[in-house]
């Protein structure tokens, strides 16, 4: 994942004592080393020693519960998360009072975790109601606010709903440059958020102005070998890699994937996020014997650190079997798929857009391999998945109806084929406008059935 706004914060303090010292800010440390088995005792420990010195209900014992809670989250293990992060909501409401900053940080950091879940519906309304704690409570042009903003954008970006979390992205971007200066590093945060909205969006000019502007500023703030930068570094990279330019992708991809092994460790779960990138990169250029290698050291860390059941191992094994299918090696692809599926279906749930992405990537091989009776309740699975947790206007969506299209197309039966065409063209137009890559082939893909009905004289 290449643009990731943040909803959990760390909750880190103490008096008296240096931060290192404490479990919890030791805890901290590791958690971001990505040492998570190590950071799991000591975080539980800092609850312990929080409940004995201040009691349940203390706005400390509330910090140490979010950093379990954040350990929990980015591990996938959700169930544990969520009581957690409920449990310090309640302290703080109790304690603070529901108006408070403190109160307004805790329901970010639960629609956050119900965000990466998929359940927007429950999202949205904290996200919002965080929002406006912070605007009353420190006021418009707080810091925080400007966190609010990004995190309810980012739904936003998430549902397809761009008109929405453009003016959040750009009204936080406005708050960090007149709170911090134009060359912070959480004004280079905004611009990396605005731009992964652009390039979403096709902007594509708009973007890589943002993104340079971004890097520009993090090397300079933070250092040419911060992983900050390293994260700018493979925004760039994956924009040019949507351009084609892949020239410029590949040395981008290798500067970033250097810096995050000397400062994050060989073994970071985004350090595996780079080598699936510059994997990715060499599978779309036909580079299969230097992707192969890339895609399975990426799986071997994610599954050494987050586990084999996690939804970015599933991610890697996707990787690893698209690569396969492209190679024309289905009997290793196959399994490979049915496993992230079960995966996904485990921890993030049938009705997740994730899944609805993996069912995709097993139907696409049986569309490879002729297996259509296969193939078409698993597209139309996920296509009843976008609809409900994406909604019918979705690009995403748009990208599954066209998906079952090519399928009834495939088979020859056009006229259940072209009413799918014209529907995902109309919600790729209307979402992502007339000159988006998507928009052009949904164009190209209704033309050709229809230039194929008519010499067939269907």
């Amino acid at each position: 994942m290449r643009h990731a706004i943040l909803a959990m914060a760390l909750c880190i303090g103490g008096r008296g004592v240096t931060l290192a010292e404490t479990p919890d800010g030791q805890a901290v440390r590791l958690l971001n080393e990505g040492k998570y088995a190590e950071a799991e005792p000591l975080a539980l420990q800092a609850i312990e020693e929080s409940l004995k010195k201040n009691g349940p209900d203390h706005p400390s014992t509330a910090k140490s519960l979010n950093n379990l809670a954040l350990l929990y989250k980015i591990q996938g293990q959700y169930d544990l998360a969520e009581p957690l992060v409920k449990r310090a909501l309640a302290i703080y409401e109790k304690v603070l009072g529901p108006d408070h900053a403190s109160t307004a940080i805790s329901l970010g950091t639960l629609a956050g975790l119900y965000d990466t879940q998929g359940k927007y519906d429950l999202a949205e309304p904290l996200f919002k109601r965080a929002l406006a704690i912070k605007e009353k409570a420190l006021g418009p042009d707080h810091a925080s606010t400007a966190t609010s903003l990004h995190n309810l954008a980012g739904l936003y970006r998430t549902q397809g709903k761009y008109d929405l979390a453009e003016p959040l992205f750009k009204r936080a971007l406005a708050i960090h440059e007149k709170v911090f200066g134009p060359d912070h590093a959480s004004t280079a945060t905004s611009l990396n958020n605005l731009a992964g909205l652009y390039e979403t969006q096709g902007k594509y000019d708009l973007a890589e102005t943002l993104y340079k502007r971004a890097l520009a500023i993090r090397e300079k703030v933070l250092g040419p070998d911060h992983a900050s930068t390293a994260t700018s570094l493979n925004n760039l990279a994956g924009l040019y890699e949507t351009q084609g330019k892949y020239d410029l992708a590949e040395t981008l991809y290798k500067r970033s994937l250097a810096i995050n092994e000397k400062a994050l460790g060989p073994d970071h779960p985004d350090t595996a996020t780079i080598l699936v990138n510059l994997a990715r990169l060499y599978a779309t250029q036909g580079k299969y014997d230097l992707a192969e290698p890339l895609f399975k050291q990426a799986l071997a860390i994610l599954e050494k650190v987050l586990g084999p059941d996690h939804a970015s191992t599933a991610t890697s094994l996707n990787n690893l079997a698209t690569l396969y299918v492209t190679q024309g090696k289905y009997d290793l692809a196959e399994p490979l798929f049915k496993q992230a599926l079960a995966i996904l279906e485990k921890v993030l749930g049938p009705d997740h857009a994730s899944t609805a992405t993996s069912l995709n990537n097993l139907a696409a091989l049986y569309v490879t391999q002729g297996k259509y009776d296969l193939a078409e309740p698993l597209y139309k699975r996920a296509l009843a998945i976008r609809e409900k947790a994406l909604g019918p206007d979705h690009p995403d969506t748009a990208m599954s109806l066209n998906n079952l299209a090519e399928l009834y197309y495939n088979q020859g039966t056009y006229d259940l084929a072209e009413p799918l065409y014209k529907q995902a063209l109309a919600i790729c137009e209307k979402a992502l406008g007339p000159d988006h890559a998507d928009v052009i082939l949904f164009q190209k893909s209704l033309a050709r059935m229809q230039a194929d009905r008519e010499t067939a004289g269907k």
